[in-house]
């Protein structure tokens, strides 16, 4: 089966900052009157090929035939294929097949602003992140999604059954609606953390560390023990140089870094937001990982190297410690060291707590999810996708069906709900004779597609030892959600002039301050940077931003 597709190639940086001036300059309108989320919508003529009777536990199934645009992040380990049976088994279920614009994961943001700023994206733009819509809300390019919740039963039942109606008051913008749709999980959790050669740590005698300061010994150890190594190399630096070290490391610093970077976070005591790259819990931050670097225990390189020569270090014993979640473990990591040191171990240690606690974040229930276009809301189909995007992504059935695929095909489910998948099918090593992967031969969990929803489900291709990892996990302390505070169309556009050159210089240092190349004794003279960047113009826009809503909605 044939499937709707382009690739999206077009590279220039300039014509995309040309387009996404443009599109700022618009009027802003999204074509609904209402102030509220739902209010003054009008929907006339717009339900062609929805369902009358569509609701929760309802299986869609468009009146018609229709075909959706849609942005695909093409991920390298399972390259699209027009025949995989996900296309051929929605078609069939949904009566939808999609039109994709396919884009390579490591261009996916630029290429997806392009498309947004020159006013060509498709209608529907999965794997959008939390944050990363607002830049495209005062242009009115993107729908407020919030407005047409109403046509989406499942995602409504999970946000009341699972209380995350507070989370997503923190998607709100100053209009009080939300842009982005979000992956939604029952509870928070937490993949990304360190993997450790855990027959080195045995032969030396050393304990599984349990926060960064054991962290640091244990890495000691090991470099006496073979004194030519970097203990811990770091992989995931794209697009940001460590981006997934400084997320995990800055979470338990009690601030937020790499790819979790936020400009702002909430001061408690001060009751008031700060600029989160220069507050000393950022610096301390800093300070920990460049001893480890001054120490010769992390490697200067794993900040920059692709994800290749990471794994070959690990794998060729020059380094015993790597970033990690559940899938490089088995996919990766494990097949590596079985062709190198076939009497290697390698696990996943529990997140080391550190100077904020025992600790994750809370946001981790709303995941990556869904921009759409405003040009949506415009089509006589508007209702029927709403509700076909509701099946997919939210409903029970739509994410166990992107999730594990076609009951006796790719996988059969027991009385208990215990799910073993076909004897010729693998995936994350669960059934490591398979000779066909559920990813790359038939586009099943596909990070497009598959994400958010129960703990069960979540866990249900966990192997024993990752649901003992989750258990651990669960057992952390949840950090705070922000306070809300949204802004107007006027400093949305005001605060986009200061991010970009702010979170630039932030990272620039930050990378600087790690591998030594700036002493962490200009800390002044960095923070000076920063405010003649506008670092207090842009925390002043966030503060009273706060108070606004605040007086406003409480």
């Amino acid at each position: 089966m044939i499937r709707h597709r382009r690739t999206f190639t077009a590279t220039s940086a300039m014509v995309a900052a040309t387009a996404l001036v443009l599109a700022a300059c618009g009027s802003g309108d999204d074509g609904n009157s209402g102030s509220g989320d739902g209010d003054g919508v009008d929907l006339d003529g717009k339900d062609v090929g929805a369902m009358d009777d569509y609701d929760v536990g309802v299986q869609f199934t468009a009146t018609e035939p229709l075909n959706f645009s849609t942005l695909y992040n093409e991920h390298p380990n399972y390259p699209l294929k027009d025949d995989w049976l996900f296309w051929e088994e929605l078609e069939e279920r949904t009566n939808v097949t999609l039109d994709t614009t396919v884009v390579p994961l490591s261009d996916y943001e630029d290429k997806r602003s392009l498309l947004i700023g020159s006013g060509d994206a498709p209608l529907i733009m999965p794997k959008t992140y939390p944050g990363q819509e607002e830049p495209f809300v005062s242009s009115g390019a993107i729908l407020p999604v919030s407005d047409y919740v109403d046509l989406m039963p499942n995602f409504q039942a999970k946000v009341e059954q699972w209380g995350l109606e507070d989370n997503l008051d923190t998607l709100r913008q100053e209009d009080g609606k939300y842009y982005v749709l979000p992956g939604l999980h029952e509870a928070p959790w937490q993949d990304y953390t360190v993997a450790m050669r855990m027959d080195v740590l045995e032969d030396l005698g050393l304990e599984v560390p349990t926060d960064w300061d054991e962290f640091r010994d244990v890495l000691a150890a090991i470099k006496e023990e073979y004194p030519d190594s970097y203990p811990f190399s770091g992989r995931w630096n794209v697009p940001t140089p460590g981006g997934s070290m400084l997320n995990i490391v800055g979470m338990t610093f009690g601030t937020s870094a790499g790819w979790g970077f936020n400009h702002e976070q909430w001061d408690e005591d001060a009751g008031q937001f700060v600029y989160t790259g220069a507050t000393e819990e950022y610096r301390a931050m800093l300070e920990y990982l460049h001893g480890l670097m001054e120490d010769g225990l992390m490697d200067p390189e794993g900040f920059t190297q692709d994800d290749d020569l990471a794994r070959q270090k690990f794998s060729n014993g020059r380094s015993f410690a790597i970033g990690t979640n559940a899938q490089t473990l088995v996919n990766e990591y494990r097949p590596d060291l079985a062709e190198t040191n076939p009497d290697a171990v390698v696990a996943k240690i529990p997140l080391p707590a550190g100077p904020a606690g025992n600790v994750i974040n809370s946001t981790s229930q709303l995941e990556n999810g869904i921009m759409l276009s405003s040009k949506a809301a415009e089509s006589e189909n508007f209702v029927a996708m709403m509700q076909f995007i509701d099946w997919l992504w939210y409903s029970d059935e739509g994410q166990e069906f992107a999730k594990w695929g076609v009951e006796g095909v790719t996988y059969t489910k027991d009385g208990d709900g215990t799910y073993t998948l076909a004897d010729d099918v693998d995936f994350v090593a669960l059934n490591p004779d398979g000779d066909k992967h559920l990813q790359e031969d038939f586009g099943f969990s596909n990070g497009v597609f598959a994400y958010g929803g129960s703990t069960e489900l979540l866990h249900s291709t966990f192997s024993e030892e990752e649901q003992e990892f989750q258990e651990a996990m669960a057992e952390k302390d949840l950090l705070p959600l922000d306070p809300p505070h949204p802004f107007t169309e006027e400093e949305r556009e005001q605060v986009t002039l200061w991010e970009t050159p702010l979170k630039d210089h932030t990272e620039q240092a930050t990378l600087q301050f790690i591998l030594g190349q700036r002493d962490l004794s200009e800390w002044d003279a960095y923070v000076a940077e920063l405010e003649a960047k506008g670092m207090s113009q842009y925390v002043d826009v966030v503060n009273e931003a706060y108070e606004r809503y605040q007086a406003e909605h409480g």
